[in-house]
């Protein structure tokens, strides 16, 4: 009769951790997105219909809603006079929606900027139309970008007096 067999030891598995967005990760999905705009445009362009500008003001809207929610997070994770104080589940879901977001509008950003490239080397007049709603489509996904980071940053506990004055290997306590 054989010794019974142990399962193998695993290792714990850390807990899950959610970091602030790296601008890699933007870069990276921006030019993967710009890469595949280029592909597809360069192969079906002469079959698409003038391009809408209905996803440039939906990505304004959103920017200018996270940018609002931006200023609102901050003074009230500060604990500015007059303000409510910030609901910690709620700041948890501003982040995941900046982060969201942020990722989204590099997407975008990317895929308007290999379409804007292309455009701006064809010489028809459908192309030279389609110019003014790429480029604005661009500036769009890049204010969204930049409202989704000033959201997750707004969103950050600020230091507090006593944290300043210990040391940084020094244990909360």
């Amino acid at each position: 009769m054989s010794a019974p067999k142990t399962p193998p030891r695993r290792s714990p598995t850390p807990p899950p951790t959610l970091g602030p967005t790296r601008p890699a990760t933007l870069v990276v999905a921006g030019l993967a997105a710009a890469g595949l705009a280029w592909l597809l445009i360069t192969s079906s362009y002469n079959a698409l219909p003038p391009l809408p500008w209905l996803p440039t003001v939906t990505l304004v809207g959103l920017a200018v809603l996270e940018g609002y929610a931006a200023v609102n997070t901050r003074a009230r994770v500060e604990r500015r006079p007059g303000r409510d104080p910030v609901d910690p589940l709620a700041v948890a879901r501003f982040v995941v929606l900046a982060k969201a977001s942020s990722l989204a509008g590099a997407i975008f950003a990317g895929f308007y900027a290999g379409l804007l490239a292309w455009l701006a080397l064809e010489r028809t007049n459908a192309a030279y139309n389609d110019i003014p709603a790429t480029a604005s489509g661009l500036i769009a996904s890049l204010a969204l970008v930049a409202a989704a980071l000033w959201l997750e940053r707004s969103c950050r506990v600020p230091n507090r007096p006593d944290d300043e004055s210990r040391g940084p290997d020094e244990p909360v306590q």
